[in-house]
């Protein structure tokens, strides 16, 4: 007869953090586990997702722990998943698990996670966001405008702007799109996050994101306050156009959009 192997268990834990990718990443990482044993990187791939190993010990022979960020019209969606094995071979290993270890994990991802989002809360008030709009016709065609001054002159992108502080996302969406376009806009749904290398509004370089939203023009008549022209695009002309570079990995899923209206 062979022996069994050492028990092998997993739990996930899921939080929605009042923060943009790249804030909820780097407090993430500031903060680190919460497991008293030194850690080893495996993998980080800022501001996406990251996996650490612990140190054997306190009952554990193996323990990696893993965080996925996915963005949301709310924040940042984290998803931890605890992967362990036991020191002891079933079926001691399993009673030692749901006696001793399992309640451990739970109580230590509990209080981690409740000190992370209050955290990256605090931290995201400090960060100026960006947001932009992917404003769509009855014809099912996409607004594009072409950028009429600065290093970007002459690129197209999707209109928005900075949020200011005490605004919200969606308030400075319809506010720069007023500011900008002339006309009230109806945000309808989150479209996607694209993490901004540069710097925004003095603030750390890669602190900033472009969050964006897919809205319909409400009331009134589009002119081009701040850009040098404006027009419709449909699905099959956004590869052609001469994009922004923070604008273009959203070209997917505006394009998803567009197929699906």
């Amino acid at each position: 007869m062979s022996a069994k192997l050492d028990h092998v268990s997993q739990l996930r834990f899921t939080t929605l953090v009042e923060a943009p990718l790249t804030v909820a990443f780097d407090v993430g990482r500031a903060l680190g586990r919460p497991w008293p044993r030194p850690l080893r990187e495996i993998e980080s791939v800022r501001p996406w997702c990251d996996r650490y190993a612990a140190a054997p010990g306190g009952g554990f022979r193996r323990l990696e722990h893993t965080r996925h960020f996915s963005a949301t019209g709310a924040g940042t969606l984290v998803t931890e998943q605890v992967d362990w094995e036991t020191v002891v071979p079933d079926p001691l290993g399993s009673l030692l698990d749901q006696t001793l270890l399992r309640r451990r994990i739970v109580r230590s991802m509990q209080a981690h996670l409740d000190a992370f989002a209050a955290a990256a809360a605090a931290r995201a008030l400090e960060v100026i966001q960006v947001v932009g709009a992917a404003l769509v016709d009855e014809r099912g065609r996409v607004l594009v405008a072409q950028r009429g001054s600065g290093p970007l002159a002459g690129l197209w992108e999707f209109p928005g702007g900075k949020v200011e502080p005490g605004e919200s996302d969606l308030s400075a969406l319809v506010r720069e799109c007023s500011e900008e376009l002339g006309v009230q806009v109806v945000p309808q749904a989150f479209l996607g996050e694209v993490p901004l290398d540069g710097v925004v509004a003095g603030g750390a370089p890669g602190a900033s994101t472009l969050r964006v939203w897919w809205a319909r023009v409400g009331t009134g008549d589009l002119f081009a306050h701040e850009h040098t022209d404006l027009r419709w695009a449909t699905a099959e002309e956004l590869e052609s156009v001469d994009w922004i570079p923070a604008d273009r990995p959203l070209l997917p899923a505006v394009r998803d959009l567009l197929a699906r209206l």
